[in-house]
């Protein structure tokens, strides 16, 4: 059973404007409540013991949270990693998607875990369908009605073939929700990548090499997932938490 998740919560979120002026995106509340602790009470419910929440932008907000967050009633395992301090910030460091995984193989320790962001929410049901102990990787690919949005996952049979980013025509519409499982094999590809066209470390090049030597397998979500980027998306959220009430 894989107890650990990577929590990747470096990033300032820009596209929420003012609100995250002061504190991360995560810390946003939505209904009195971080966006971010509903996300960790669903890892904690899907039963993963142990998170390490990498973080960057406000990281003193984020050490404040975390220092006052419990989950039923108990404070839980929760280790914090400074990006910044081992990468540099964004605009002198290294930046990207890949680059909370360059800071955690100490922690990681030889050991299968899930990797996921922080700004997503993931039902409990979702995560669970995640912890598979074996010597394959995962990625939690979603069926959308507009997949030009998202990185589209292609398949050949169970396996990952390839992602096409934002794809100007139709090639699928099963897309990428940023949920991952990994083997420390991940580690080893980790250096094998460069920047991409935008100048940072992606995430997805990391799977792709993973995914050429058949390494990589599709889970298909079936529940509720959002993206927390937008003003917007807080009445979004607050709806989605009272209809499940």
């Amino acid at each position: 059973m894989i107890k650990k998740v990577v929590v990747s919560a470096a990033g300032h979120g820009t596209r929420m404007l003012e609100l995250s002026k002061d504190k991360p995106k995560h810390l946003i509340e939505v209904e009195h409540k971080p966006f971010l602790a509903y996300l960790l009470d669903n890892i904690f419910t899907a039963g993963y013991q142990e998170v390490i929440l990498v973080v960057g932008y406000k990281q003193e907000a984020m050490q404040t949270f975390v220092a006052s967050y419990t989950f039923g009633g108990t404070s839980q395992n929760i280790s914090l990693v400074s990006q910044f301090e081992l990468l540099g910030p964004k605009e002198q460091g290294d930046y990207g998607t890949a680059c909370p995984l360059k800071c955690v193989k100490e922690q990681v320790k030889g050991e299968n875990f899930i990797s996921l962001v922080g700004d997503n929410f993931y039902t409990v049901e979702d995560l669970k369908a995640m912890n598979k102990d074996d010597g394959f990787c995962y990625v939690a690919g979603r069926v959308e009605e507009h997949p030009e949005k998202f990185g589209v996952l292609l398949e050949d049979k169970e396996f990952l073939k390839e992602i096409i980013e934002k794809p100007k025509m139709f090639v699928g519409n099963l897309v990428n929700t940023s949920l991952y499982k990994f083997t420390p094999e991940v580690f080893e590809k980790l250096p094998l990548i460069g920047k991409s066209v935008r100048g940072e470390y992606e995430i997805t090049d990391v799977l792709s090499l993973l995914a050429k030597d058949k390494k990589v397998k599709i889970v298909t979500t079936k529940n509720y997932w959002m993206d927390f980027g937008n003003p917007s998306d807080i009445q979004k959220f607050s709806d989605f938490l009272k209809n499940k009430e």
